[in-house]
């Protein structure tokens, strides 16, 4: 009896594979918040080896550095912010980063570091914020975080973009034809939004984009001749949906299946973005921070299950998406009203 049961343990065990065995014991979620700083952005992702990476920092004061530290010591249990990046020079992107200095301790900041034609400056005190480490960011860097084991799914952060710059197409890449004769300009956008750092998360089989508050114009130059990103799974409403961003070129070519957008009640979700998104067939939902309360918004939203605010004077209620150890699929989550949907990641 003993011989006959040491024989069937013997069995199933070599019939896991050492990755079954990694996967049962030792991979994690990638997790994914989208905290409402109320137009602003705050996207925290905490790594599957347990580190924080913080992408941009919210508005200016308390209210969205206290959030981002409630969401990070309390919903995520961490005590530091391992990497902050800024993607670029405006206040409601940068200015919660001055706050949450005196907070939380910052072992890495990642930004473009004062450069030639810098016409938003953010000025002294966030230059001289305190971080162990300050890292000016290049198209093509890859933000080094710490890894699962070997053969566990491996995570990456690269930066595709930053300062109007991008990274260069593969030799042998085909050009993106039929979509960029489609393609037309906008309005040049002078400021920072330009400047905007564009992330690329990559967790084994999940991909995620965040492109800051790109522009129009710049945009394009990610998808057209050439498809620097390549297809993705979840799309950050570029720009809190605003319609000097969120250019259609860029959504037909990287055809994301989710899209969360960091807007405000007045701020974003403009009908044209709204369109482009609603419109784009890879998309299955799209979720917003706030509802849109402008007098365009009654034709503007999702359904309420999808939007995590919606009234004015709001909550601060956040959005959750965890990436399943095995990367074969996600989840999306709104923790205020319970709502949770599960989505395949691309094949």
């Amino acid at each position: 009896m003993r011989k006959s049961l040491g024989l069937v343990l013997a069995t199933l065990i070599c019939a896991l594979s050492p990755s079954s065995l990694l996967l049962a014991a030792d991979t994690a979620p990638l997790h994914i918040y989208w905290i409402d700083t109320e137009g602003g952005a705050a996207t925290l992702l905490v790594t599957p080896a347990g580190e924080t990476v913080l992408i941009d920092a919210g508005n200016p004061g308390r209210r969205d550095a206290d959030r981002i530290v409630k969401t990070l010591t309390e919903i995520a249990g961490k005590k530091q912010i391992d990497h902050l990046v800024t993607t670029h020079y405006h206040g409601d992107h940068f200015g919660g980063a001055i706050e949450l200095a005196k907070l939380l301790p910052i072992a890495n900041l990642w930004d473009n570091g004062e450069f030639e034609g810098l016409r938003d400056n953010p000025g002294k005190a966030y230059f001289e914020l305190k971080a162990e480490k300050k890292h000016i960011l290049k198209p093509g860097d890859t933000i080094p975080v710490k890894q699962q084991a070997a053969d566990a799914p491996q995570l990456s952060i690269r930066c595709l973009g930053t300062r109007q710059q991008f990274v260069t197409a593969p030799a042998a890449a085909a050009e993106n034809t039929s979509v960029c004769s489609t393609g037309r300009e906008k309005a040049r956008d002078g400021s920072d939004n330009a400047n905007s750092v564009v992330l690329l998360i990559k967790y084994g089989d999940f991909t995620f984009f965040d492109a800051g508050d790109l522009t129009w114009n710049q945009e394009a130059k990610l998808v057209c001749p050439h498809n620097l990103v390549g297809k993705v799974d979840v799309y950050q409403v570029t720009h809190h949906g605003l319609d000097a961003s969120n250019n259609p070129l860029v959504l037909q070519t990287i055809e994301p299946h989710v899209a969360i957008m960091n807007n405000g009640t007045t701020k974003g979700c403009a009908p044209e973005v709204f369109e482009t998104l609603t419109g784009t067939k890879s998309i299955q939902q799209v979720y917003q921070v706030h509802k849109n309360l402008r007098p365009d918004g009654a034709t503007n939203n999702v359904a309420d299950d999808f939007i995590a605010n919606k009234e004015k004077d709001c909550q601060g209620n956040h959005i959750h998406l965890a990436v399943a150890p095995d990367t074969k699929e996600y989840t999306v989550s709104i923790p205020a009203n319970k709502h949770t949907k599960t989505f395949k990641t691309r094949e």
